[in-house]
Formats: structure tokens, C-alpha cells, sequence
């Protein structure tokens, strides 16, 4: 069992810069595969990036990739996303999940309750 909690989101202009953080609590964090997901108001729950237990292997969805990078710190228990470039179309609710399988899908058996991201124009 392991808990996450993310932190890090706000409001921010387009063409700025934030860093969420995801501290999981429980088992040790190199048990998981962490990712990060978001969903908008009215959309679907959208693939953004995974990293793999010790931080070797990542991907990103597409909306995304160039602009923003995941990485862990195991030591911390905690995954981070760095969002750079950030555009109104960013603007969502971002989940931490961590999980046995590096997916694109949302097969993650663990959620936070996530957080806010709004990029203004």
C-alpha cells in the first residue's frame, strides 16, 4: 500500500514554468513505476509522463513532450514534473499514480487526489 500526495500547482501565465511534486508514503517508492496524469474540465483523464523504479526509463505524451520532464528522487520517496512552456491548454487537474507497469494507460493501482494547474493567457 502506499499513499501519494502531490503538491506544486497554482496559477501561472503561459510561457512560465512550474515543478509538481508527488511524496509517496507507505512502501518504499522503488517498488512503483510512477506516472502523472491530468484531466480538464469536461475531458478525458490524459497520459502525460512515466518514469521507470530507478529513473532510467521515461515517456511522455505527446501534448507534452519537449516541454516538460519527470524525474524521482528515491532517497525522498517523491516524483517530480518540471512543466516549462506551459500553455492555457495545460490547464488541468494533475495526478500522481504509481503502479507494478510502465503504462500509458491509467492500469496504475494507486492515486493521489491531485493538483490544480491553470495557465492563464
Amino acid at each position: 500500500q502506499v499513499q501519494l500526495v502531490e503538491s506544486g500547482g497554482g496559477l501561472v501565465q503561459a510561457g512560465g514554468s512550474l515543478r509538481l511534486s508527488c511524496a509517496a508514503s507507505g512502501r518504499t517508492s522503488t517498488t512503483y513505476v510512477m506516472a502523472w496524469f491530468r484531466q480538464a474540465p469536461g475531458k478525458e483523464r490524459e497520459f502525460v509522463a512515466v518514469i521507470s523504479r530507478l529513473g532510467s526509463t521515461t515517456d511522455y505524451g505527446e501534448s507534452v513532450k519537449g516541454r516538460f520532464t519527470i524525474s524521482r528522487d528515491n532517497a525522498k520517496n517523491t516524483v517530480y514534473l518540471q512543466m516549462n512552456s506551459l500553455a492555457p491548454e495545460d490547464t488541468a487537474l494533475y495526478y500522481c499514480a504509481a503502479g507494478f507497469g510502465f503504462y500509458r494507460s491509467e492500469k496504475y493501482d494507486y492515486w493521489g487526489q491531485g493538483t490544480q494547474v491553470t495557465v492563464s493567457s
